[in-house]
């Protein structure tokens, strides 16, 4: 199996740490990529880290994870409840999200991915 890990982050999460801290804190993307790299090392893994507002770069980098890496981790910010793309992009996937379902709006309590 591939040590490699596909590490996706969807749309706005390049604005983490400057929109929105009182929610999402002041943690920088760049912060959780360290953070990201950090582990891997630790694990023996090779990450892949990328961030795209555009869904179908998302959608193509889980295609390549899905022929060369052992797993992808992915937050899907918004696309989690608009994309029927990313729906499911099946094994080996983890979906990751940087709050809890039950603390977002009303609109947002249903996922699509």
């Amino acid at each position: 199996m591939s040590r490699l890990v596909f590490v996706l982050n969807g749309p706005n999460l390049n604005l983490l740490g400057k929109r929105q801290p009182h929610i999402y804190g002041h943690e920088t993307l760049a912060d959780v990529e360290r953070d990201c790299r950090e582990l891997a090392k630790e694990l023996n893994l090779d990450i892949r880290f990328h961030q795209s507002n555009r869904e179908y770069e998302l959608i193509d980098w889980i295609h390549e994870a899905r022929e060369i890496a052992g797993g992808i981790v992915m937050n899907p910010a918004a696309f989690t409840h608009t994309s029927m793309a990313i729906l499911v992009y099946g094994d080996p996937g983890r979906t990751q999200h940087l709050r809890a379902a039950g603390d977002r709006g009303a609109h947002l309590q249903r996922a699509q991915a």
